[in-house]
């Protein structure tokens, strides 16, 4: 019983696609995390070592719905023998709830959107606005291609998404970091279980989104990693995030899953009683409504819910004790924020 790397990448990821329920499950898979598993357990704990005193877990422990409080307890005894301090980060409420049985205190840290892709449309009055973005982007003569599928995905192509990746990041200000751990990466051992839309315009790149893979009772695909180039036409991306849930339903997916956003969709009626802590639940409402500077959160709600999902899942963040300084500070060296 001990914290290990599993090198095997066959191994952890056959362990996810029997085992993951939370849909962003797949992002434990980036570069940078280790592994916690249990002899005995079908399971796996991700988290990402921070400094010498934390441990951050992402999305919960992955094992049988039996296991995991088992798991996330071993988990927890491994943490204190090493002494590290755990925080849990993207909890759905079983996990946040074991968190707090645990003596963690819990607070919801947003929301994440899902797509029911069996009754995906865009006809009707409410989606005037996005058909005409798309068809305004179809004018300008972009075409959405599959790498891989439609076009190769080949090193031409790789280093045309590299361009897209450093205009992207440069034209967000020379203050910005690119985020890691809460969101997907392109590249790496399993790129090959990831599927990229990009856009392209006289033959150029100007934009891409990146999917992974869902598993667990609602399967499908992560709306994950989106770029755009400072000469793509308005639309862009909204024309690739149409054609691909086109084509992800028409290859048999039943949900495309718009991940979590931060510090919306927070609601007394999703606090967990005896976990939450009046002061972190303050900061992050104050967050939400002021903080654009520090995440766009607006923003990016705004792009979800204009696709009318179905279903909205809470999300949890969860420390031992009393909060401190010190683990917002260490969540935000993991997500690469600071």
């Amino acid at each position: 019983m001990s914290a290990v790397p599993l090198l095997d990448g066959s191994e952890l990821l056959g362990t996810l696609r029997r085992q993951a329920q939370n849909p962003s499950s797949f992002l434990a898979l980036n570069d940078g995390n280790e592994f916690f598993r249990a002899a005995g357990i079908d399971g796996v704990v991700a988290y990402r070592s921070i400094g010498r005193r934390y441990w951050v877990q992402f999305a919960g422990p992955c094992a049988a719905a039996n296991e995991r409080v088992h798991l996330w307890r071993l988990f927890l005894d491994a943490a204190d023998a090493a002494n590290r301090r755990v925080i849990g980060v993207q909890l759905h409420a079983d996990d946040a709830r074991a968190a707090v049985d645990t003596g963690f205190t819990v607070n919801q840290f947003g929301s994440s959107y899902s797509i029911d892709l069996s009754d995906f449309t865009l006809k009707g009055h409410a989606f005037v606005k996005t058909r005409n973005m798309i068809m305004r982007s179809r004018r300008e003569g972009v075409t959405i291609a599959e790498a891989g599928v439609d076009v190769p995905d080949d090193e031409a192509l790789d280093a045309e998404l590299r361009r897209i990746d450093h205009t992207w990041l440069r034209n967000k200000g020379w203050h910005t970091r690119e985020l890691t751990f809460l969101v997907g990466q392109r590249g790496g051992r399993f790129q090959s279980a990831r599927r990229l839309f990009v856009a392209r315009r006289e033959g150029a790149v100007v934009g891409y989104v990146s999917y992974s893979p869902v598993f667990g009772d609602r399967p499908g695909w992560l709306y994950d990693l989106t770029r755009r180039g400072p000469d793509a036409p308005p639309g862009v991306i909204e024309h690739i995030f149409f054609e691909a849930a086109q084509r992800l339903a028409a290859d048999g997916a039943a949900w495309l899953h718009l991940g979590l956003t931060p510090f919306v969709g927070l609601d007394a009626e999703h606090t967990l009683q005896g976990g939450s802590h009046a002061v972190v639940d303050r900061l992050m409402h104050w967050i939400g409504s002021n903080g654009s500077w520090l995440y766009p959160s607006a923003g990016q709600v705004a792009f979800k819910l204009k696709w009318r999902p179905q279903l909205t899942t809470p999300e949890y963040v969860a420390v031992p004790g009393r909060p401190r300084l010190r683990d917002g500070l260490s969540l935000a060296r993991a997500t690469n924020a600071l």
